[in-house]
């Protein structure tokens, strides 16, 4: 009973007499320090009756199970859509109010996560730490180096249930799943328009903001779109990817070849 009394009073007074061995940090149960200690000695007794994952905590393990179930307890009150953890819920809802809490000291530039932050910090920093180990291209995204390494081996594991069209990552198939259902889950928080792809939502908003975050290395000349500035930077590099297929002329922009083949299909 006292030792009860002790931790109540603890948890009221914010005391943290329980301290892990390993790293320092304190806590005010004896539980919460079992629960951390397992950070460093790796155990994870709780294990699902599924697939065989093993979790340190039970409440992560109850959160895997969903997968099993296909169960979606929590559900946005503004478009409907379900998910299986209430942090991803809350994370979703900043969607519709607008809400990005995590700005850029470079350029001042909000974000709806920290992991959106850190990334579009590599804008400023120009680091791709993700390199591919068969052409040696760099990324600054994990996932646009994961996606580039199945051009490699052309593996397509996902496909959509309602045409069997098959795709190399779940972010494609979640893309494609909204041609079915008609979803635009990303709203402008500047006017009525909404998308069906983040990215297509970024692209239109900095024609209301006017941001141009792209800037041309050669001349500083800024650009909303990375496909705009990729396309200017061949004024600088005279690099012309685009062959005509009836002939060996070559050009920088898709638009002028496609144009000089219809002379070549006009004749014929």
């Amino acid at each position: 009973m006292e030792n009860s009394c002790k931790i109540n009073m603890m948890s009221h007074t914010g005391e943290k007499r329980l301290t892990c061995t390993q790293c320092g940090k304190s806590f005010t149960r004896s539980s919460s320090l079992n629960k951390h200690k397992r950070i460093h000695t790796g155990e994870k007794p709780f294990t699902c009756n599924q697939c065989g994952k093993s979790f340190t905590r039970s409440s992560i393990l109850n959160e895997h199970m969903l997968i099993h179930t296909g169960e979606k307890p929590y559900t946005c009150t503004q478009c409907g859509q379900s998910f299986r953890q209430s942090s991803t819920l809350n994370k979703h809802m900043m969607i519709h109010t607008g809400e990005k809490p995590h700005k850029c000291d470079q350029c001042s530039k909000t974000f709806l996560r920290i992991s959106h932050l850190k990334i579009h910090l590599r804008v400023h920093t120009k680091e791709k730490p993700y390199s591919c180990s068969v052409c040696g291209k760099s990324f600054t995204q994990v996932s646009s180096f994961k996606n580039h390494e199945k051009i490699h081996t052309g593996v397509r594991e996902y496909f959509c249930f309602q045409c069997k069209k098959t795709f190399k990552t779940t972010e494609d198939l979640k893309r494609h799943e909204r041609i079915h259902t008609g979803e635009k889950p990303y709203k402008c928080s500047h006017c009525d328009k909404r998308f069906n792809e983040l990215g297509d939502l970024k692209k239109h908003e900095r024609i209301h903001t006017g941001e141009k975050p792209y800037t041309c290395s050669h001349c500083n000349k800024t650009f909303r779109e990375l496909g705009h500035l990729k396309k200017h930077k061949r004024i600088h590099t005279g690099e012309k990817p685009y062959t005509c297929s009836h002939c060996d002329k070559r050009f920088s922009h898709l638009g002028n070849m496609k144009a000089h083949e219809r002379i070549h299909t006009a004749v014929c």
